[in-house]
C-alpha cells in the first residue's frame, strides 16, 4: 500500500489509485471515441463517393475547393480519432498509462475540432448545391454556433459550475454532505 491517502481518495471522492484512475479513463475514452469515430467514419465514407457522382463536374470551383476541404479536413479528424488507439497500443505495457491516457485524451479533442470543421464544411457545400441562396452562411453559422454549444460551451460550464475548485483545502476523508 505504497500510495498517499490523496492518491486513493483523490477530491472526486473514488477511491482508487493513479493506475486504477487511468483504467478507468481510459475506459471512458473509448467509449466516447466509438461514438464520435464512427459517426466521422460514416461522413467520410460518403464524402469519398461525391467525386464519383454524376454531378460532381458541374460544381464550380468554389464548391470543389470546399468539397476538397471538406474531405481533407474527414481524413484529418479519422487520423486524429483513430490515433489514441494507435498510441495505446505501442505503449501499452510499458507502465506510462496516465501519461497515455492524456495524450490519448488530447488527440480525441483535436479529432472533435476537426469533426466540427468537416461537418460544418460539409454542410456548407450540400447548402450551397441545395439552395444557390444567401442564407446558407446564416444557416450554417446558426449549426456552427449549435455544435460550439454543446461540444465545448455547455461542458465548459458545467466544469466550471460543478466542480470544485483546485484550491479547496477541506480533508479529503471527511464525509461529504
Amino acid at each position: 500500500m505504497g500510495e498517499t491517502r490523496r492518491e486513493l481518495w483523490p477530491r472526486g471522492g473514488r477511491r482508487e489509485s493513479v493506475e486504477q484512475r487511468a483504467d478507468r479513463m481510459w475506459v471512458d475514452l473509448v467509449q466516447e471515441m466509438r461514438v464520435a469515430l464512427t459517426g466521422v467514419q460514416i461522413l467520410f465514407g460518403f464524402l469519398l463517393t461525391v467525386v464519383f457522382t454524376s454531378r460532381f463536374p458541374d460544381l464550380s470551383a468554389t464548391d470543389r475547393t470546399i468539397y476538397v476541404t471538406t474531405v481533407l479536413l474527414g481524413s484529418a479528424s479519422t487520423g486524429a480519432l483513430i490515433g489514441p488507439v494507435a498510441f495505446h497500443r505501442l505503449v501499452s505495457g510499458r507502465r506510462i498509462k496516465p501519461q497515455a491516457v492524456r495524450w490519448a485524451s488530447r488527440l480525441t479533442m483535436v479529432g472533435l475540432v476537426l469533426l466540427l470543421c468537416t461537418l460544418t464544411s460539409a454542410l456548407l457545400l450540400v447548402l450551397r448545391v441545395a439552395m444557390h441562396d444567401g442564407l446558407v452562411p446564416v444557416l450554417v453559422g446558426i449549426i456552427l454556433f449549435w455544435y460550439v454549444l454543446c461540444w465545448f460551451l455547455l461542458p465548459l460550464w458545467a466544469r466550471g459550475r460543478y466542480t470544485r475548485a483546485e484550491t479547496d483545502d477541506r480533508d479529503v476523508s471527511a464525509p461529504r454532505s
